[in-house]
């Protein structure tokens, strides 16, 4: 199984059709978040209950990431983006309506499946597709996730206030991943149902690298949900910012992180995986310490923005990393690897919110800088990723 089965897609297809699932991703996500609060108005809900219905979306797709490992050993990872993609359309298209609350709670548990099921299977696909280009790409397919997210919020901005907007923008990101589970399979990569079927005996999960990168992932995505969940409230309410500003902090954060992963393919390509690793985490570490400690509001910006710069190619240099495990087990890897995704993004969201009230917001920043620093003792996986990397087997175009 060490090589690639040859396919009939071509390379430039394979690409778009994992940025497409990547972009649907994006959208969908920021659309459920940025309505979040015409939701709440809609249902009448509590603070408590916004918390237990993002934690019900955070579980469920843990449970989605499972799904996808699943279905990708019997039918391949381009089943379990279709699968994915199609549960976060029917969830989206029908929690537009006016739904009866309990309905609403099941049909968000469902796009939470799919959410996950698209975490798993999208990567799996792009490191499938990054293997047969013999170059790095994996950069570039989340800054399509980014990219997208950044579009729906601010399309979003103008109308998700109302219930009507958010039922437009929730519809809209509903038809959207339909559009994307159609037509994406034709241009994903079937190579691994093709592996799937031969039976062959399988060799073990490599643990010990599969933990390694996991707490990579655990760890970029603590800082990531640390950020994007406080940044705001630290901004206003620990440092006084004009309303205007507020918004600055993720705006930078968000903007960061495109802009390095946009940048970080070309990176590895000269330098290779396990240098830009290392500087990620040094970056990011730096800036969430100079905005946990620094009480100004520039010093919080500037952080923000560095936090973007390292947490932002963190995470696909990890997922490619982990791809390149074992190619025999990818997919299985990848899945296990991104279930490391949920804990962080749990505690990134809640433990800041938690100790705010006794000494501020800070000290959330400074946890998260310091869970990033035992990342560096993982540097040999991607270090061992760049030697086993291939030589471009196709052309890119």
């Amino acid at each position: 199984m060490s090589e690639l089965v040859p396919t009939s897609v071509p390379l430039r297809a394979e690409r778009l059709g994992v940025s497409a699932a990547y972009a649907a991703q994006g959208l969908s996500y920021a659309t459920v978040v940025t309505s979040l609060p015409a939701l709440k108005a809609r249902y009448e809900l509590s603070d408590d209950t916004v918390s237990l219905l993002t934690l019900t979306v955070v579980l469920f797709a843990a449970a989605g990431s499972v799904v996808a490992d699943r279905v990708a050993v019997r039918l391949g990872s381009r089943a379990a983006v279709a699968l994915g993609l199609t549960l976060q359309a029917v969830a989206l298209l029908s929690i537009a309506l006016p739904l009866p609350f309990p309905v609403f709670w099941v049909l968000l548990a469902l796009y939470g499946t799919g959410l996950g099921c698209i975490d798993a299977s999208a990567a799996m696909q792009g490191a499938l597709v990054q293997r047969r280009a013999g170059v790095a790409l994996m950069g570039s397919f989340f800054a399509a996730n980014t990219a997208a997210g950044i579009v729906g919020a601010l399309v979003m901005s103008a109308g998700a206030a109302t219930a009507l907007g958010a039922s437009l923008g929730l519809a809209t990101a509903g038809l959207v991943a339909a559009a994307v589970a159609v037509v994406g399979p034709r241009l994903l990569d079937p190579t691994r149902e093709r592996e799937a079927d031969t039976g062959a005996a399988r060799p073990r999960l490599p643990m010990r690298g599969l933990w390694a990168l996991g707490f990579v992932i655990f760890a970029a995505f603590t800082a990531d949900s640390t950020v994007a969940t406080w940044s705001s409230l630290h901004l206003s309410e620990g440092l006084d910012a004009a309303a205007s500003v507020v918004p600055l902090g993720y705006a930078v954060y968000a903007g960061a992180t495109l802009v390095t992963r946009l940048a970080s393919d070309l990176v590895v390509r000269r330098y290779g995986r396990a240098p830009l690793a290392v500087a990620t985490v040094a970056i990011a570490a730096a800036g969430l310490l100079l905005a946990g400690l620094v009480p100004a509001i520039p010093a919080a910006l500037i952080g923000f923005g560095l936090a973007g710069l390292g947490v932002g190619a963190l995470v696909p240099l990890a997922f490619s990393a982990a791809g390149d495990l074992d190619h025999r087990r990818g997919d299985e890897i990848i899945a296990r690897v991104n279930l490391f995704n949920y804990p962080g993004a749990v505690i990134g969201a809640v433990l800041p919110g938690l100790i705010a009230g006794a000494s501020g917001y800070g000290p959330s920043f400074l946890l998260a800088a310091v869970l990033l620093l035992p990342a560096l003792g993982a540097i040999r996986r991607f270090r061992a990723g760049d030697a086993a990397r291939p030589a471009p087997a196709r052309s890119l175009t």
